[in-house]
């Protein structure tokens, strides 16, 4: 994580990378996905691991993710389909996983509010950022966001039907694509179109991470580079 970061008093973030665990090929090794093929046994170890190591104060509050916008206030006792959650509760930790769609965390500059955002293309473009910051009772000029590890501008590449569903809610968002040799392909900026809606919505304060996962195997899962692989987490939480 980027020391540079502003991060409020009483408000924890942490990304996962696939080093420290015990899962084994395609999965190697730190995989927290149930969803991806991977013993279960493993991964529910990997996420003692990860939980014993950021000394996480409960559970995290695991999604079925489904690439929508459905958010939810993060409860242990229930699982639930959804691409985001927010809590107010100290020490609830809301957590989305990701092998090269864009975590965004949000937090209020008071430490008082968190949420977890899951954001593949569509997602992003259909709306969950800005579902997500209506469910914070703050003004979302006083939210801050944080931008993890995804598939970088190099690598992420979409037709022109991706691009298409962007402009036609927002023109500007043609500057986040770039046409390649490839007929009719495009190089998406997925980090580019998040800031763009968390600042059209009104949020100022953007912090990013520049890690490809595609281009960094060693570090990170790429669902686009490798089909079978793990997952990598994102964590928020207040103390």
């Amino acid at each position: 994580m980027t020391t540079s970061w502003h991060i409020p008093q009483g408000v924890k973030i942490a990304f996962s990378t696939r080093h420290g665990g015990v899962s084994k090929a395609p999965y190697g090794s730190l995989n927290l996905g149930l969803h991806v093929g991977d013993a279960q046994q493993d991964v529910l170890a990997n996420r003692a691991l990860i939980s014993e190591r950021l000394i996480l104060p409960s559970s995290p509050f695991w999604l079925e993710q489904v690439h929508g916008t459905k958010v939810v206030e993060a409860d242990n006792q229930r699982r639930v389909c959804g691409d985001g959650s927010y809590t107010r509760q100290r020490q609830q930790v809301c957590v989305v996983m990701t092998a090269d769609c864009l975590p965004v965390l949000i937090c209020d500059r008071q430490g008082k509010q968190v949420a977890a955002i899951h954001a593949g293309w569509r997602g992003l473009c259909d709306g969950v950022i800005e579902a997500t910051l209506e469910t914070f009772t703050a003004l979302h000029s006083d939210l801050i966001a944080y931008l993890g590890p995804a598939i970088g501008p190099e690598a992420f590449e979409v037709g022109e039907d991706v691009r298409q569903a962007f402009m036609l809610l927002h023109h500007e968002t043609s500057a986040f694509f770039t046409l390649t040799e490839s007929d009719g392909k495009y190089l998406a900026d997925l980090q580019g179109l998040a800031k763009y809606r968390l600042q059209l919505a009104g949020v100022r304060q953007v912090y990013q991470t520049h890690a490809c996962t595609y281009n960094n195997e060693a570090d990170y899962f790429s669902y686009r580079r490798d089909g079978i692989t793990g997952r990598m987490a994102s964590f928020i939480w207040l103390t």
